[in-house]
């Protein structure tokens, strides 16, 4: 019985069983087609919104599977994604009836504590890098959620609690084994093509397959000082004000964030607080416990807080502190901007809003970058723009699908009363699958070197179910 894919062009393929069965003999990992063990769930994603289906599933073992399937791929002109570790708000995983790499099973981290370096495997997420690294006492930054996967975090850029004081996790990246839209495998680092190894810094998955990345890793833990500090929202437009004066007077290692949303019914929040507005600022401190109460101490003194949980605790359950709010299963919709200030026009925009949050689960989160990101030249990696010290995401969140108009309604509001006050730039892993008119804007001065490389790499643009940088010959007018 034949199988039909989608091939490059939208139309159909019919596959021969007897294909697929002499594919599948020959590959390390495994294939899956609708009906088999497991094609189900290596079908569903976080973002319950993504509805695509792919055709076949290969469970990549190895990066002579990924280059086998990519060369049966191109072969017979099927449509093609890749599945990491972890989670994509755009959903880029799954493609809608052609082949999907799940990298999944490719999660080894190996870690050399003298050298300070460890390999991670395209298919791990920060929960395996982190607990890897943290026996030695040992990070590098990575992002605030650990079931994030490594590579896709990376690929776009990669920024956390660590950022500010050791750059974005693409500063981090030593080198990494891609294989190519040829089906080869190359080492990409700044001696070995070092055009690849500049694109995939922040240039999402559009130049290849990385199967495993090679990182720098630093000094940190196994103990760092976090927490949060929780306001009512009413008292939100006095403490972002001090926030923004405090900031400037702190180090890079201390980073603090703030999240705006209903107030989850958590055991330091008193029973009266449960389903009421709030501002909690989100802080970390990535040297000395004791150096980092000192710094802390006027921004968790100011005001009347709610609660105050800032307290040493180890890195890796730092790094999951936000996990219960981000499981699979839930419609996700995300709208984001950068701002090089926290300005009172926008900390109006995000109080207004705040008050109209939609649903339970939907928070306004903003992310503090600076330090060591901004040291780091524009045109030095993919990823673009350094000037920006914050980040804006909008989170649309919820379970029930006729709420979609109405969340998704308020997170396009937000972003347009926002954007006054923004930089016209944007973070690409926060780009949601109807944004394909802002990637240039993810790229600014270095999108038309990401064309060129596109059409060295990958001419017929075979990685396109991503954040698509089109090579010229399939560029829109």
């Amino acid at each position: 019985m034949d199988v039909r894919l989608t091939t490059s062009d939208g139309s159909q393929a019919a596959l021969p069983s007897d294909l697929l069965d002499r594919l599948a003999s020959t590959l390390p990992g495994r294939l899956h087609a609708p009906g088999s063990p497991d094609f189900d769930q290596a079908c569903t994603i976080w973002n319950a919104m993504i509805e695509r289906r792919p055709g076949l599933v290969v469970r990549c073992s190895s990066s002579a599977d990924v280059s086998q399937a990519i060369r049966f791929a191109v072969e017979h002109d099927l449509v093609l994604s890749v599945r990491g570790g972890g989670h994509n708000i755009a959903g880029s995983a799954l493609c809608d009836g052609g082949l999907m790499l799940d990298l999944s099973p490719m999660n080894l981290v190996e870690v050399d504590p003298g050298a300070r370096t460890a390999r991670v495997g395209g298919g791990a997420t920060l929960a395996d890098f982190d607990g890897a690294a943290q026996v030695f006492g040992l990070a590098t930054p990575l992002g605030i959620n650990s079931t994030t996967g490594v590579a896709g975090l990376t690929l776009g850029g990669g920024f956390g609690w660590l950022s500010r004081r050791y750059g974005l996790t693409i500063d981090n990246l030593i080198a990494a084994e891609v294989v190519l839209a040829s089906g080869d495998v190359v080492r990409a680092s700044a001696d070995e093509e070092p055009d690849l190894f500049w694109a995939i810094r922040g240039g999402g998955g559009n130049f290849g397959v990385v199967t495993s990345f090679d990182f720098q890793l630093h000094p940190v833990g196994p103990e760092v000082l976090s927490g949060m500090v929780i306001h009512p929202l009413d008292a939100a437009r006095d403490v972002l004000r001090f926030y923004r004066d405090f900031l400037p007077t702190t180090s890079e290692e201390f980073s603090c964030w703030f999240v705006m949303r209903k107030a989850p019914p958590l055991p330091f929040l008193p029973a009266e607080w449960h389903g009421k507005e709030i501002l909690a600022l989100a802080m970390c401190y990535a040297g000395p416990v004791e150096d980092g109460e000192r710094v802390m101490a006027p921004l968790r003194k100011f005001g009347q807080p709610i609660a105050d949980v800032v307290a040493p605790h180890p890195y890796t359950a730092w790094q999951t502190i936000l996990d219960p709010l981000l499981t699979p299963g839930f419609r996700n919709y995300w709208k984001s901007h950068d701002f090089r200030e926290v300005s009172d026009g926008l900390i109006d925009v995000l109080i207004a809003h705040a008050r109209t949050i939609p649903d339970p689960s939907s928070e306004i989160a903003f992310a503090q970058l600076g330090g060591a990101v901004s040291r780091v030249a524009n045109e030095a990696t993919a990823y673009s723009h350094r000037d920006g010290q914050f980040v804006l995401n909008v989170h649309g969140r919820w379970e029930d699908p006729a709420k979609d108009t109405e969340c998704i309604g308020w997170a396009r509001d937000l972003f347009r009363a926002a954007a006054p006050f923004a930089t016209g730039a944007v973070y690409v892993n926060f780009l949601t699958q109807e944004e394909e008119e802002r990637v240039r804007a993810a790229y600014g001065g270095n999108y038309d070197r990401l064309v060129r490389l596109k059409g060295r790499y990958d001419p017929k643009n075979l990685f396109r179910t991503n954040q698509n940088i089109r090579p010229m010959a399939y560029a829109t007018p």
